[in-house]
């Protein structure tokens, strides 16, 4: 085989080209000391695919075996190639510390339609990251019953194109091997990982130029923290979001409370029962989000201005439930309506080539700083002024059309900023709000893609509540902190309200606790006093939940301060085991267990009619069990606890100064509490 070689820092780092006599395509070699084996840039074994190459509409051109030019330089080499069809094509690859950049580009680019790598891959390599759904498609395939697929996406295709409504996207992957792959850019791709070729991970990007990054580090939490970093930092939100939140997807105005008693309250009579409710049951909440539709016109978001009829002052609501220490979080989207939408198309602020909704549902140009400043002034503006503490940004993953013919305000087609255009408008909504509240205010979208986690924290998207649904949110919250999302949470029991599955909405709550978000709803726009089914005062999951809030209320400042580290390193708040543990083979099977910062350890569980439960705990450390004290075990081993439906898994590492308190003593004082029905005659006297 013949090689050239450039080594680096003392024949520690190098990378060049590989060729042998049989094969006409090149290859790249990039070894490492951080890599378990050289990472391989290469063609098929049989030798019918090559390493990388182009599109342009008269097809594929691969680059061939032998560069016609290289020009080395202290932090790198650049390859050029002439190519059949007239262009040369030039291949840098710069070293920087243990990673690489590695970029593509041509003599004349127009024309290219994407470019492709393929990436040699070993025998049980494992793969995680790109986004939050288990697989590519229709959302609902990822909660389908019987899924088998979890955290390693091997065998799977994903398109890097943001889809609706587990929206989250990075165009980036860790493998066991050692290495992490990032794609710059905005543009369309694809991810084949091993699924075409067992041999091979096959990545294209859209656009006329490609650049990529390969991280490399024997530790997978450094490949992580290295791209949350570099794409973040992710943000340090305010402390209050870690305390327990709560909404419906719908809020309407009722003569009456769940009980019959008549509203004398001068505010929602909904938004009143749930925290009349929830102080007489003395469960915690921090965050009061209302959904649309809460302004006024047909479809509850007209010139984001409150409906009278259906929000009543409010102001003074917002007033009241500040003086109950709850914030204020409202639904937006990226488009206008009513008044608003035709001053948008008469200006020029909507974005071009919308095709569905348009004349509803205006979308916003966010690359246009005038219609960012009118949307900010004539929209927000008032909203956060009086009182508005955060926006929960829905919907910046589904109008924006897939478009080459389209190009948005700043030039790029809509192909390309499809992918950009939730961070645009998580951007926009970012400035405002920190002009007006400083650093005390919280954004929280559904999409999201490369950048976003600098102004956000996310939430799940709208999760089925089948029992296979949880499973998909626990998957989404681990892929999630891959990704560099370290803020996460779900619609607790699922936002597909139909036939809410007590079981599974209590282990939902348990979940959600160890979430870094806790928020709970819609549970089918009721309270669990007011289910639709027997029973439907439901004492036990009333119980349950307070159970989860007051936990994780008390975990406010171990969350915060991990949130903190998050912040400063990269590192998220919750860790896959095999981030810490990652010569641990175990590590890398028991999706379900992970560690919520570095001493708490979790296993969630999500099938129905579980009684106890089967879980690895990782070797080097002592754990004890919370809901048993008394019980410490050595690690390194699988164990077998009891879950009642109230009980998740819980484990403190031991050495640690986290205190659980009393779980049992907490969830009989929970039951006892929920067993006496609150009398909102009188709670409501209190409300002015």
């Amino acid at each position: 085989m013949k090689k050239i070689l450039l080594l680096l820092f003392s024949g520690l780092l190098a990378f060049g080209l590989i060729g042998c006599e049989k094969s006409t395509y090149f290859s790249l070699e990039l070894q490492s000391k951080a890599l378990n084996m050289p990472l391989e840039i290469t063609g098929s074994n049989d030798d019918s695919l090559g390493a990388i190459f182009y599109e342009t509409k008269s097809g594929k051109f691969w680059l061939p075996l032998k560069a016609d030019s290289e020009n080395k330089t202290t932090s790198g080499t650049a390859y050029q190639f002439k190519m059949n069809d007239n262009r040369t094509i030039t291949l840098k690859v710069e070293k920087r510390d243990a990673d690489y950049i590695v970029h593509l580009t041509a003599s004349n680019s127009e024309d290219i339609l994407k470019w492709g790598v393929n990436i040699k891959a070993g025998k049980d390599e494992y793969f995680t990251g790109l986004y939050e759904r288990t697989v590519d498609g229709d959302q609902t395939n990822s909660w389908e019953e019987g899924i088998q697929e979890a955290m390693d996406l091997r065998g799977q295709s994903v398109n890097m194109l943001i889809k609706s409504t587990l929206g989250l996207y990075a165009p980036f992957y860790i493998s066991s091997k050692g290495y992490g792959f990032f794609a710059y850019g905005t543009w369309p791709g694809h991810f084949d990982f091993c699924k075409m070729d067992k041999n091979l991970v096959q990545i294209e990007f859209e656009g006329p130029q490609f650049k990529f990054k390969i991280y490399t580090s024997k530790n997978p939490a450094e490949l992580v923290m290295k791209h949350a970093l570099e794409t973040g930092p992710p943000i340090l939100p305010p402390k209050w979001i870690f305390k327990p939140w709560r909404w419906r997807d719908e809020h309407k105005n009722l003569p009456k409370y769940y009980d019959g008693t008549p509203v004398r309250a001068p505010y929602n009579s909904q938004v009143v029962e749930d925290v009349l409710m929830m102080q007489a049951f003395d469960i915690p909440c921090g965050i009061y989000w209302v959904d649309r539709p809460w302004a006024k016109g047909s479809k509850g978001y007209g010139d984001l201005e409150w409906s009278p009829d259906r929000f009543p002052k409010a102001g003074k609501m917002i007033k009241w439930l500040d003086k109950n220490d709850m914030k204020l979080v409202l639904w937006i989207a990226p488009w206008v309506m009513g008044d608003m939408a035709k001053v948008a198309i008469e200006k020029g602020y909507n974005l071009k080539g919308q095709t569905r909704y348009i004349g509803k549902y205006v979308l916003i140009d966010f690359t246009n700083p005038k219609a960012v400043k009118w949307w900010q002034e004539e929209g927000l503006t008032k909203l956060l002024k009086i009182g508005i503490k955060g926006f929960k940004l829905d919907r910046a993953e589904e109008l924006v059309p897939e478009s080459r013919e389209v190009k948005a305000f700043d030039g790029r087609m809509t192909r390309e900023t499809r992918n950009d255009y939730p961070v645009q408008y998580v951007k926009a909504t970012y400035e405002i709000s920190k002009k007006i509240h400083g650093d005390d205010f919280f954004l929280m979208p559904r999409a999201a893609y490369t950048g976003s986690s600098r102004y956000a924290g996310f939430w799940g998207g709208d999760i089925g509540s089948p029992p296979e649904g949880l499973r998909t949110a626990i998957i989404a919250q681990l892929r999630s902190a891959i990704m560099g999302y370290p803020l996460w949470g779900s619609d607790t029991g699922g936002y597909w309200h139909v036939d809410l599955d007590r079981e599974v909405t209590a282990r939902w709550l348990a979940f959600s606790c160890f979430s870094p978000i806790m928020e709970v709803g819609p549970t089918e726009n009721r309270g669990f006093w007011d289910m639709k089914k027997e029973p439907h005062y439901d004492t036990e999951l009333i119980a349950i939940w307070r159970l989860y809030a007051k936990l994780h209320d008390k975990l406010q400042d171990y969350s915060y301060h991990f949130a903190k580290e998050a912040h400063d390193t990269g590192m998220p708040i919750v860790r896959p085991l095999f981030l810490v543990y990652p010569q641990q083979k175990q590590a890398w099977s028991d999706w379900q267990t992970y560690l919520y910062g570095s001493d708490i350890l979790i296993s969630a569980i999500w099938q129905k009619g579980k009684t106890e439960h089967t879980l690895y705990l990782p070797a080097g450390e002592e754990w004890r069990d919370a809901w048993n004290p008394e019980k410490v075990y050595k690690g390194g081993q699988n164990v077998t606890v009891k879950t009642a439906m109230h009980q998740i898994p819980l484990f403190v590492r031991v050495g640690s100064k986290v205190e659980i308190g009393d779980l049992n003593g907490l969830y009989k004082e929970s039951l006892k509490k929920a067993e006496k029905k609150p009398d909102l005659s009188l709670l409501q006297k209190a409300v002015r």
